[in-house]
């Protein structure tokens, strides 16, 4: 019941902020597969937003935080996607200055990720941190400042380039890197190998797009938004989902506990320690006809009904 009210929730907020956004809507055209790829993208981070603040309960607490942010950035993706979709619908010109807003917010908030799995598992520090914020603005302003005009676009791809390759550096060879490869942990090494290969291979997307459409003039508008869009399904909600499976292999999660005394109506929901005295034995006890599961140390209840 929880979770169906925090999807409700989640999901009234998100449509009412989208409905001022399109307020003025035109009709999309069957043809018009940019337009098309805009709303495809934005009902999938509308369904990747709720899927992950529903599923932030039922990972470890030194997860949540990773599994919050991955709900904001598609959360803001999909508010954002909805002003560029009617930008294109209304206009058929590439909503540079949403999308880039867009990016100056999701994207710091992609790469803080790598800070935040690594924290989970007590393998971070603040220069991490810094140090990923510091190369996502480069690589962001240097782009948007190309692209946009206020700099020679050479110039810009050169600034935006350099940001990128600092936070390829600092994932692979940096302490980011290393903390990941000797934390001993399998599941986040796996996940921060997956991460960083969407970051190497999914973020080349935006480089190779930012040439053939501004530099070179060898792609249309048509082409360009539709590679951009299918970069930031890619990039914004397989990232969460990598960070999700993670969280979800970890010990300490949540786990749905049955007793064969107990009526199938009930659902347990038991952490793996209490949470004043951390033992992790248990007794059943039946309370007013109600089932309990009760720490054997500090005789603390343990059981969540939903």
């Amino acid at each position: 019941m929880k979770k169906l009210k925090l999807f409700a929730l989640t999901a009234v907020a998100l449509m009412g902020v989208s409905g001022v956004a399109n307020a003025e809507t035109t009709l999309l055209a069957s043809d018009d597969f940019v337009g098309i790829s805009f709303w495809l993208v934005s009902m999938a981070l509308l369904a990747s937003t709720a899927f992950f603040f529903i599923e932030r309960a039922s990972v470890p607490a030194g997860w949540r935080v990773s599994i919050t942010v991955a709900g904001l950035v598609t959360g803001i993706a999909f508010i954002h996607y909805m002003y560029m979709r009617d930008v294109w619908v209304m206009t058929g010109e590439s909503p540079t200055v949403y999308r880039y807003i867009d990016w100056l917010i999701t994207v710091p908030l992609l790469m803080l990720e790598f800070y935040f799995v690594l924290a989970a598992v007590n393998k971070a520090n603040s220069g991490i941190f810094w140090r990923l914020m510091i190369g996502t603005l480069v690589m962001l302003i240097g782009g948007y400042l190309g692209e946009a005009g206020y700099i020679n676009t050479t110039l810009g791809f050169v600034i935006g380039m350099a940001g990128w390759f600092y936070i390829l550096y600092e994932v692979f060879s940096g302490e980011a890197g290393k903390n990941a490869a000797k934390s001993g942990n399998k599941a986040l090494v796996t996940a921060f190998g997956a991460m960083r290969m969407i970051v190497t291979v999914g973020w080349a997307i935006y480089p190779l797009g930012y040439v053939f459409g501004y530099m070179t003039g060898g792609m249309d508008a048509n082409s360009l938004n539709v590679i951009y869009n299918a970069a930031d399904f890619l990039n914004k909600i397989a990232f969460g989902l990598i960070i999700w499976a993670a969280a979800m292999s970890q010990p300490g999660r949540a786990n749905i506990v049955r007793n064969n005394n107990i009526s199938t109506n009930y659902r347990i929901f038991i952490v793996p320690s209490c949470y004043y005295c951390s033992t992790s034995s248990y007794y059943w006890h039946n309370r007013m006809n109600i089932p309990n599961l009760i720490c054997t140390l500090c005789n603390q209840f343990k059981s969540t009904f939903s």
